[in-house]
């Protein structure tokens, strides 16, 4: 069994103790023994007799998607307040589906964890949720008619993470957008009512654009973990060595590398942008937040000479507010 100290997994991002009631508890038996353990404040967390309320699970949810940082809102002032529980619970599969590839050292565990999770998205499908994000989405999955698929595909991807770390060509990046981001937007549009293949490719167009830009946002970060998402084939285009961008060596190659990059994606939500006239006035915003949280991003790696090896792009409060306001005066005028 591996240790506490040797694992850690940060699913809450932080340590507020008024919500230890919404979290996951020592005893729970289905925990995977040889791999997972969490913090204290998801260990001990509820009653001896493990039970699980919904209501416990929605908050459990409801507070993983409001603390933890993220590039644009998960769900904004102005998406409707019935909707705004089932975005949480979505996310809540997310992000913890997400933690698992990504918080742990050790690939092999990774992967076993994240069959685990499978199992448990399954457990749900079959009617027994267990863990909290599952008693929550459960609710969410009926009430809106949710294909597993789009979870299924999202595990793929988390899986893919831990075996593949260079994409060749630029076709096989996009094909892992397939299964690493199209799938959130597609869990978008079914909470809000939409099944149509025309508004899933708009969307895709957008996701992809989002993958894109995080990638070029976290080319440090990921260099970290041994990943590159640079296409090798633009590398070779551009003349800019994997030795180079290892030895963060920002030039005139580097920076045209990173304009073109950043081009591919500016056009995908362009593309991603014409769902928004598709969709109801009160979820149509938060969609166009997304492109635009995007972009946002793509202008700050404009703004910082494409230089991301020195310094992370990252959108701060005020800019995340600025688009939100921008949204609320096109809703007034």
């Amino acid at each position: 069994m591996l240790s506490a100290e040797k694992i850690r997994i940060h699913p809450l991002g932080t340590q507020n103790s008024e919500l230890r009631t919404c979290a996951m508890p020592r005893s729970l038996s289905y925990l995977p023994k040889d791999a997972l353990q969490l913090d204290a404040l998801a260990l001990n967390a509820l009653p001896e007799d493990t039970h699980i309320s919904l209501e416990t699970s929605r908050q459990y949810c409801r507070h993983l998607a409001t603390s933890h940082y993220e590039n644009f809102t998960v769900a904004s002032w102005f998406l409707p307040k019935h909707l705004q529980p089932h975005f949480y619970n979505v996310y809540a599969y997310c992000r913890w589906s997400d933690d698992l590839a990504d918080e742990i050292d050790d690939p092999a565990i990774s992967v076993r964890l994240l069959d685990w999770w499978a199992g448990e998205l399954q457990d749900c499908y079959e009617g027994h949720p267990q863990h909290p994000v599952f008693v929550a989405l459960e609710e969410t999955i009926h009430h809106f008619d949710i294909p597993i698929t789009p979870f299924q595909d999202l595990l793929t991807a988390f899986r893919q993470d831990q075996i593949v770390s260079r994409y060749e060509t630029y076709e096989a990046l996009v094909d892992y957008c397939r299964y690493s981001a199209n799938p959130v937007g597609h869990l978008v549009l079914y909470l809000c009512g939409y099944r149509d293949e025309e508004r899933q490719q708009l969307s895709d167009a957008t996701c992809t654009g989002l993958q894109l830009a995080n990638f070029w946002q976290d080319i440090s970060v990921d260099l970290d973990k041994g990943r590159i998402y640079l296409p090798q084939e633009d590398l070779d285009r551009f003349n800019y060595q994997e030795s180079d961008l290892h030895a963060r060596v920002v030039n005139d190659r580097f920076t045209d590398l990173m304009q073109f990059e950043v081009g591919r994606a500016r056009a995908l939500f362009g593309t991603g942008l014409q769902l928004c006239k598709m969709l109801d006035k009160r979820v149509r915003g938060d969609i166009e937040l997304f492109n635009r949280g995007g972009m946002a991003i793509l202008d700050q790696i404009e703004d910082q000479g494409y230089d991301v090896l020195s310094q992370r792009p990252s959108l701060s409060t005020g800019k995340k507010v600025a688009l939100m306001l921008r949204y609320l005066l096109k809703r007034i005028f």
